[in-house]
């Protein structure tokens, strides 16, 4: 299980995509959790914030558990970690199936929050290194496609889970027979990226296979990895980016709601509910379109285009949001594909800088910014528009101090963009007995 098998002759390197969305689409459903709130304050009496625990905590093991177990994860190959990322998820709505089958919401928090979250951060990783390794000629485009499906999956669980507790019904027992069904059934889908993952093996030819970070003789350990400038300043450049992306799409519906209260055509719940879901499609776009832009214009240039032309997007709202529902609506869709595309453009940087040698472990390190931002966006965004509501404020009024705060993030992440150079050569090769043994670890069985 910890190694794929060899690669027949004529295998198809198309076919790990799909293994790699199998898993991403799956673990995607952690952005469709607002569902299941409503009914779950209702069954146990809870308020807005206990509701989100469970939500919040799977994220920031999302990151802690792509930090710590990225080592692991590179050390025994991808057919490992989507088999520890398909119990954990898997496991984690059974628990919580269970939790709401008995009303006990610390089951919930543990199975979703706790044991799904390593889930989230295993599989989250999975496929990284393999992509780049079968795709070193297009590695932009190939996590691209993959990265895609966690923010395609809750386009496919969104309305899945709700008509489940339509047709459960929205008590306890009807919760829980959604979690139930949920987890068998993202039992079976990952199970299929399980069987399809595969290595390139030593003879199996593949199209590029110089990359342009190895074949600059680049093979940096995770642990040199977080020793340089580099890995700290593709940290700020990520966390500002994400930073950025999740303050809009956080509070979305609320957001354009206040924006045109006092208009002459104020926006609707159901307009609210359609402008989130645009949101989600163009997140999703920007993972595989400007992921695949980046093996063309270079991964520098397209992050100087995220966070240049994203900042230029958040002046426009501030100044002219509310004047114009279309430059509105365009400008937040800009930012929330450069949110998805930085997601999706990071693996890649990573292989231009440090080499595929431990790539997905330091890939989960990075993810650390992901952590820091999904707490540092909504707190930037929502504390300021409490603050602002209580001086007597009001609409677009809300916003305009968060909204400079995040312009000046995008800057610094801009210039911290602009100081990335080569990895000094002192950080180019691991020592060789650790180098051979992890090298032995990672050859197909």
């Amino acid at each position: 299980m910890s190694s794929p098998p060899l690669t027949p002759p004529g295998w198809s390197r198309w076919l790990v995509p799909p293994a790699a969305l199998s898993v991403h689409l799956s673990i995607g459903q952690a952005y469709a959790w607002s569902v299941f709130k409503p009914p779950l304050e209702s069954v146990l009496h809870l308020d807005g914030t206990q509701s989100a625990l469970p939500f919040q905590l799977a994220i920031v093991m999302l990151g802690l558990s792509a930090a710590f177990g990225g080592t692991l994860v590179e050390r025994n190959g991808p057919r490992w970690a989507m088999t520890v990322a398909l119990v954990c998820f898997s496991s984690g709505f059974l628990i919580s199936a269970l939790g709401a089958q008995t009303k006990q919401y610390w089951l919930i928090v543990l199975g979703y929050g706790f044991v799904g979250g390593i889930g989230l951060g295993i599989g989250y990783i999975s496929p990284v290194s393999t992509l780049i390794k079968w795709f070193p000629d297009r590695p932009g485009m190939a996590t691209g496609i993959a990265i895609m499906g966690f923010g395609g999956g809750a386009l496919i669980a969104s309305p899945w889970s709700a008509q489940m507790l339509s047709s459960f019904g929205s008590d306890n027992d009807g919760i829980a027979l959604a979690f139930l069904v949920h987890g068998l059934s993202y039992t079976v889908f990952m199970a299929l990226g399980v069987f399809l993952v595969r290595v390139p093996g030593a003879v199996t030819p593949v199209a590029g296979a110089s990359g342009p970070g190895d074949a600059d003789g680049v093979r940096v350990s995770a642990r040199s990895a977080v020793r340089t400038p580099q890995f700290w300043l593709l940290w700020v450049v990520l966390c500002t980016n994400v930073t950025a992306g999740i303050g809009i799409l956080e509070k979305a519906a609320p957001m354009i709601t206040d924006f045109f209260a006092d208009s002459s055509t104020p926006v609707s719940a159901s307009a609210a509910a359609g402008f989130v879901a645009l949101l989600s499609a163009a997140n999703m776009a920007g993972r595989i379109g400007w992921s695949s832009a980046s093996d063309r214009i270079g991964r520098k240039n397209i992050y100087r285009v995220y966070l240049g032309v994203g900042a230029l997007m958040y002046l426009l709202i501030a100044l002219f949001g509310d004047s114009a529902k279309p430059l509105f609506v365009l400008c937040a869709l800009v930012v929330l594909s450069f949110y998805g595309g930085g997601f999706a453009t990071v693996p890649a940087y990573l292989k231009d800088l440090f080499g595929t040698y431990q790539v997905g472990a330091i890939h989960g390190r990075l993810l650390t910014a992901w952590s820091t931002a999904g707490v540092l966006g909504p707190l930037i965004v929502n504390w300021i528009a409490d603050r602002q509501k209580e001086a007597g404020k009001h609409g677009a009024s809300l916003y305009a101090l968060s909204f400079g705060i995040m312009i000046g993030l995008l800057v610094i992440g801009f210039v911290a963009n602009e100081l990335v150079r080569p990895v000094h050569v002192r950080h180019h090769h691991v020592p060789a007995p650790r180098e051979a043994a992890d090298d032995q670890r990672q050859q197909p069985a």
